[in-house]
């Protein structure tokens, strides 16, 4: 409410749209209340103001606090804004800084809140947070100077959470001792992201050099030397906007992909996610189960055939004298199949038959999406294959009604953005 207050002052001198977002986490027996009271605040002061209900997800991996939290910046990204303002303050940043210091957390880490981000997608609104350097009790004291009126979340006077320990128990300590350890904590803070930053520095020189093709190269993790490779990763799942792996997770994933054997099959799981290595390149993965041996799903003519299993759909576009007979296609059952093994494939005519497992292979096509590729059949004639071809037999000839079929994955694998995004002017 402070920061509302503060901003619509602003608005007017400075001459910008203000309008507020509440995300509504469904998490407290009053929740539709807080939204409420939202509401009339911003009614009478004609801020205009949109309330979002959300519903957690992954809780299991990521617990309540950060699943909410990924719930809320989820809102934010889509906000029709140039800035989101929060209302983090100095007393905020000391906790976030305690609480990455008692989980071990890097040099990163221990900086903290910045006091403006970008957001994934570069589209996306900027985080600001004006009020970082202002203590909570200044706060309160405007607060009441101007009348304001606001709610007070009753979860902040529970113990058993590990911030609100701190706030109610260790810092008033610490404070009695030491009165001034706002100020010399954000001094630290202060140095801890100077070091962040030339850290990245350098991991954005290494990771120029590292990147081929959009992938990390594994051979350039392992010329680095190893602390110099883990910052390197660091920055890699950050660019990638995933979550950062604890040091010993940290410390597994460079010792295969960087010096496990060369024909070794690499898969370190990370949460709901799969770090591979193929050809010598990283991949990062949604982790999917396997797909049955049995799938088999009949195609009837539709120019799109989505098949939830393989999470992909399918394609198909009517061409002329090229792609696959059509005339031919449709004299038998035209099904879509998954990989059982032994399936061979001519695509080029001027050769023999050969496996499967062999074409997949010359085309360097990974491992786990060898599996995961529609095969589409005739009978038990195998016509197609993504990233192979068609069968000599079932290759359109000129004046002939021909199909095209595209196959679309949504495998969701991160591939290495060339470079840093610039923070542009502010």
């Amino acid at each position: 409410m402070a920061l509302l207050d503060i901003l619509q002052a602003l608005s007017k001198k400075l001459r910008f749209k203000l309008s507020a977002v509440h995300v509504n986490h469904q998490l407290s027996p009053n929740a539709e209340e807080w939204a409420e009271s939202c509401r009339r605040w911003c009614n009478a002061r004609r801020i205009p103001i949109e309330i979002v209900k959300v519903k957690l997800s992954g809780v299991q991996r990521l617990g309540i606090e950060a699943a909410a939290r990924e719930a809320r910046y989820r809102e934010y990204a889509r906000q029709a804004a140039d800035y989101m303002a929060l209302a983090h303050q100095l007393d905020d940043q000391m906790e976030t800084m305690f609480l990455q210091l008692l989980r071990g957390s890097g040099v990163k880490g221990l900086s903290a809140m910045p006091q403006m981000r970008f957001q994934d997608d570069s589209e996306a609104p900027r985080i600001i947070r004006p009020l970082l350097d202002v203590p909570r009790s200044e706060i309160e004291r405007y607060a009441k100077t101007r009348k304001l009126k606001w709610i007070e979340d009753e979860s902040n006077e529970n113990i058993g959470l590990d911030r609100n320990f701190l706030r109610h128990k260790v810092f008033p300590l610490i404070a009695q001792r030491f009165p001034a350890y706002r100020e010399t904590l954000g001094r630290a803070r202060q140095h801890f992201a100077e070091a962040a930053c030339l850290l990245d520095e350098l991991a954005e020189t290494d990771f120029r050099n590292a990147v081929r093709r959009g992938r990390i190269k594994a051979a350039v993790l392992r010329k680095l030397a190893a602390a110099r490779a883990r910052n390197l990763l660091r920055y890699y799942f950050a660019q990638q906007g995933l979550l950062m792996p604890g040091a010993k997770k940290l410390e597994e994933i460079l010792r295969q992909l960087a010096y496990s054997r060369a024909d070794a099959n690499v898969r370190v799981t990370l949460g709901d996610l799969e770090v591979r290595r193929y050809q010598g390149d990283v991949h990062i993965r949604r982790f999917r189960p396997a797909v049955g041996a049995n799938l088999c799903v009949a195609w009837r003519g539709e120019k799109q055939l989505k098949i939830s299993e393989l999470d992909g759909v399918l394609t198909f576009t009517r061409t002329s004298g090229k792609d696959i007979d059509y005339a031919k296609l449709m004299q038998g059952s035209v099904t879509v199949r998954v990989r059982r093994g032994g399936e061979k494939l001519r695509p080029d005519c001027r050769r023999p038959r050969r496996s499967l497992k062999d074409l997949l292979q010359e085309a360097q096509i990974a491992p786990w999406r060898r599996f995961r590729l529609p095969l589409l059949f005739c009978g038990e004639h195998l016509v197609y294959v993504p990233g192979i071809g068609v069968d000599c037999e079932y290759q359109a000839r000129a004046g002939c009604k021909g199909l095209s079929v595209k196959w679309n994955a949504n495998d969701n694998e991160g591939h290495a953005k060339s470079a840093a995004r610039s923070p542009g002017a502010v």
